[in-house]
């Protein structure tokens, strides 16, 4: 499994005598093995990619692409543990979807357009705020900041794209036109190949380009996923 964006970080803990177990209780020993990472897909070789995004350090992700992609990013964020704030004109679109995550607790909450109230992050309480916010959208109220990653959302690109693109930790670009794929690829710093093939990308497909990282992830809805989204789309 490959975490995007640089290896894991830690905190150092209180400081405490070491703890002892009798070797005869070593079977009844377990422990949870997992990560704070959202998967998002397998890459082309089938390995499960993720994303980090409960952070002691402000973390921009920019993702080029459908609702549908963002929506599944937010719903497994959820399941992390994270609160979800959704900033986002089109509240209808996201109704569902927050009252069914979280099997009725308010773990992803909905807010207009420039109206996120301070969240309170913390390290036992980490938010992803999700800017779905239209092609121009305005500078944030609330910004990423230590255990508050932020998930931009554009369409396509628009005049606040080539800012967005430089400023992110992380972007992730779905299918888009030539023209765009271009623009993309020259900020990004891609090879032609890459920038020649976001024309085409399947639904579902999404190159995440982080530093000198590229990785081509195919995202896959659970059956939970596609009774609540529906099946992947690049076009809402």
């Amino acid at each position: 499994m490959t975490r995007l964006n640089g290896l894991r970080r830690g905190l150092l803990g209180p400081r405490h005598a070491g703890h002892t177990l009798a070797a005869d209780h070593l079977g009844a020993l377990s422990l949870p093995v997992g990560d704070d990472g959202v998967i998002i897909g397998d890459d082309a070789e089938g390995r499960p990619q993720m994303i980090g995004f409960h952070r002691p350090v402000p973390y921009d992700v920019l993702l080029i692409g459908g609702l549908w992609t963002a929506q599944v990013l937010a719903l497994r964020a959820a399941g992390t543990g994270a609160r979800v704030a959704v900033e986002t004109g089109r509240v209808q679109a996201w109704t569902t979807l927050a009252q069914a995550a979280g099997a009725g607790l308010e773990c992803v909450s909905l807010h207009d357009v420039g109206r996120v109230p301070p969240t309170g992050a913390t390290v036992g309480s980490p938010v992803v705020v999700v800017r779905d916010c239209g092609m121009r959208p305005p500078r944030g109220r609330v910004v990423s900041s230590p255990w508050q990653s932020v998930l931009t959302l554009l369409p396509y690109l628009s005049p606040v794209a080539p800012r967005l693109l430089r400023a992110s930790t992380l972007v992730g670009v779905q299918r888009v036109s030539p023209a765009e794929a271009e623009q993309i690829g020259r900020i990004l710093g891609l090879a032609r190949a890459e920038s020649e093939a976001l024309p085409t990308l399947a639904d579902g497909v999404t190159l995440w380009v982080t530093g000198g990282e590229r990785h081509w992830v195919m995202t896959s809805a659970t059956d939970v996923e596609t009774g609540l989204l529906g099946t992947a789309r690049r076009m809402d």
